[in-house]
């Protein structure tokens, strides 16, 4: 059975990929860690967003943020350390990752890690709108 969907408009061309990341991220949707996302405008007039995913017990080196395909992907892999002994554990090291589709022409600044806070910058630089007429040939 063929599956129908919103991006299989005769008038949405092209948009097959994009339909393909968003069905990836529905897959991985996952409550932890925690986020937010804060939209701020920049001075140039470009649009600026932070992520502000709460990493608290991790260490820089072990959190990765990778940018690919328009996609953000923010992972996180605490090593369990044997020669502890707890008499209770309420905190587990856990994996995480974490993915965040972004838009043709976002692209991400830097990332920072203070106070149990990882804080990605996302930046859409503004852009110029451009129409341009196309000559028909016969």
């Amino acid at each position: 059975m063929s599956r129908i969907s919103l991006f299989s408009a005769p008038f949405l061309l092209g948009f097959d990929a994009f339909e393909e990341r968003v069905d990836r991220l529905s897959k991985a949707a996952d409550g932890y860690p925690p986020y937010n996302i804060e939209r701020r405008a920049a001075a140039d007039g470009a649009e600026c967003f932070l992520i502000s995913i709460a990493v608290a017990g991790f260490a820089k080196d072990e959190l990765e943020v990778i940018s690919e395909d328009n996609q953000l992907v923010v992972r996180g892999r605490q090593k369990d350390d044997p020669s502890r002994e707890f008499l209770h554990r309420g905190i587990a090291a856990r994996q995480f990752q974490r993915s965040f589709l972004l838009a043709d022409g976002v692209v991400v600044k830097d990332a920072a890690l203070r106070d149990g806070m990882l804080i990605v910058t996302v930046m859409r630089p503004k852009t110029e709108k451009v129409a341009r007429r196309i000559e028909i040939s016969s």
